[in-house]
């Protein structure tokens, strides 16, 4: 019988998969090392049972200890996989800005999750890096995992990930390209595949508001580097000790916007569901596709499941918010067709200025038509009102035909978004829509603002 005495049998040997329509443009082969097929979901798989195997064995994790780290989410299903065969407890200290499926996924596997703040320093005792170390001293029989520093991290991955990569295309690989956070998968793999042939490329991803771009190219540390990002797994406001600069031959920046665009597509294009530093590895390797030739065979590393990002990347109205979903926004009825079917809301000639700012509180809105029986007459704006009430204190109780200024321009559902934007100004902050039938939609510059990608 051919079985596995527990998950933890299972993790490794994940297969190698040729990409294929999202590589196009580069004349190399291009294979993917994808780590979802770890019981985990994640490449984190590997170093978490090295890093606690390790810590067993010099008497750091104590039997029936608690086991606290601070993680963006996978490196805690690692920890949890390995606590749950052990038989030790686990704490994960995570920042608000993972996924929701994240959080869910650990407390499903039995971890407690405490969330910190993603907008705060490293030193800022509310930081997740402050929080976990807290926790480990307070905690009784606890060990802090320090996934950053340990440097079972690294080992893992020049123990298991490295050798596997090199096995399976057969000493012909060229570049190895992977998204770089606490270090441990470019440091690891980069060192043994180096060993093997120094000619063979290591290059890192990197995201926006990360500071491993600029310190690997100038040995600055430049905190102005510094600012928070969406992009998840990759980057860091820190030096982790696993990552060796010496090993990385470049980085190279990936947009937000870029890397959840193309997490998507690698779903669309090859069917291969994989998460946010993957659409960054891939956006990654296409910027630096002048580096590959018809003959190189060029390694990409994805990292985790794209069901962890079903909420976020995989969302059409998060990506949309953001301003992250590619659609042509050309006409005016395609800045309003996500609320088209609310009702317009309007104020009569003779009803009083408080009924105006009464419904601007209700509805959350800063500006109203003006309606008589004949039709749009007139228009009122929050800033106008205020300035009125400022001359005035008594203007609430005065009717709005008194108050009230143009009325606000009206467009078709097909006039172009050019043209719409050209009738805001400094006196005019809406226009609306003829919807047909008598019934109109309004515009605001938020909405346009909103529509611009």
């Amino acid at each position: 019988m051919d079985f596995s005495n527990n998950i933890l049998e299972t993790i490794g040997n994940t297969p190698l998969v040729k990409l294929n329509k999202i590589v196009a443009e580069i004349d190399a082969l291009v294979l993917a090392k994808v780590e979802t097929f770890n019981p985990g979901n994640s490449v984190k798989d590997r170093m978490a049972v090295k890093m606690i195997e390790d810590a067993e064995a010099d008497g750091r994790l104590k039997p029936g200890g608690t086991i606290i780290e601070g993680t963006s989410g996978n490196t805690g299903m690692g920890l949890a996989l390995v606590a749950i065969v052990k038989g030790y407890k686990l704490i994960c200290v995570i920042s608000d800005k993972q996924s929701k499926e994240k959080m869910d996924i650990l407390r499903a596997v039995g971890a407690k999750v405490v969330v910190c703040p993603t907008d705060v320093e490293p030193t800022d005792p509310r930081s997740y890096y402050s929080v976990s170390k807290r926790l480990a001293e307070e905690t009784p029989n606890s060990w802090y995992v320090n996934q950053y520093d340990n440097m079972s991290n690294s080992l893992a991955h020049y123990e298991q990930t490295g050798p596997e990569i090199w096995k399976q295309t057969d000493g012909k690989i060229t570049h190895f390209v992977v998204g770089v956070g606490t270090g441990g998968t470019i440091s690891g793999v980069g060192k043994y595949l180096k060993e093997q042939n120094p000619n063979i490329k290591i290059w890192g991803i990197d995201t926006y508001g990360s500071v491993f771009k600029k310190y690997h190219e100038t040995g600055i540390f430049d905190e102005n580097e510094i600012y928070s990002y969406i992009t998840e797994g990759i980057g860091e406001d820190i030096l982790p000790k696993n990552v060796d600069f010496s090993l990385i031959d470049g980085f190279t920046k990936v947009t937000d916007k870029d890397a959840a665009v193309y997490t998507r597509k690698i779903a669309l294009e090859e069917g291969i569901f994989v998460g946010n530093s993957a659409g960054a590895c891939i956006k990654g390797l296409l910027q630096l596709k002048e580096h590959f030739k018809p003959d190189d065979v060029v390694v990409v590393l994805f990292h985790d499941s794209g069901s962890r990002y079903v909420g976020k990347m995989f969302n059409d109205d998060w990506m949309r918010e953001r301003g992250f979903l590619e659609e042509n926004i050309t006409k005016a009825e395609d800045v309003i067709k996500d609320h088209i079917d609310k009702e317009l809301i309007v104020v009569r000639t003779e009803e009083l200025v408080s009924h105006a700012i009464e419904r601007m509180r209700k509805y959350k809105i800063s500006q109203i038509p003006v309606v008589d029986i004949n039709g749009f007459v007139g228009s009122v704006d929050e800033t106008d009102l205020f300035r009125s009430y400022v001359e005035d204190k008594n203007v609430a109780e005065k009717p709005i035909k008194e108050v009230m200024g143009k009325p606000f321009p009206i467009v078709k559902l097909g006039t172009p978004i050019e043209e719409v934007s050209k009738l805001f100004s400094k006196e005019n902050d809406a226009v609306l829509v003829d919807l047909g039938n008598g019934h109109h939609h309004i515009i605001t510059k938020y909405d346009i603002i909103g529509a611009i990608k």
